[in-house]
């Protein structure tokens, strides 16, 4: 099972994006999760949302390269990676989500 992560600017970027990378390859979207970017509320954008996806290494290579021209098309893009073989550990932190009872299910 690999783990696919990709940080972008907005909550609706965030859905967008989500959205068309399980559309894209057989992808389990496992937490879209909130961090505020170093500038804090004087950024551009003033939340960074991480949607976190699992699937084959190949599904989730697609997903996040569809998902990252998605945030380019809206200027919102930050960055991605890909963990082809995460550890029991990494596994546990990809559900890991700071919304709390947000948490996708």
């Amino acid at each position: 099972m690999a783990l696919g992560m990709i940080e972008v600017y907005g909550f609706a970027t965030a859905i967008v994006v989500a959205d068309a990378m399980a559309k894209a390859a057989e992808v389990k979207v496992v937490a879209i999760d909130k961090n505020k970017p170093a500038g804090g509320d004087s950024a551009r954008v003033p939340l960074v949302r991480a949607i976190k996806i699992e699937g084959s290494a190949a599904a989730v290579d697609a997903a996040l390269l569809v998902g990252k021209a998605e945030a380019e098309k809206r200027e919102l893009y930050i960055t991605h990676k890909v963990i082809a073989r995460q550890s029991d550990d990494i596994e546990w932190f990809a559900h890991l989500s700071a919304l709390g009872k947000d948490k996708l299910r």
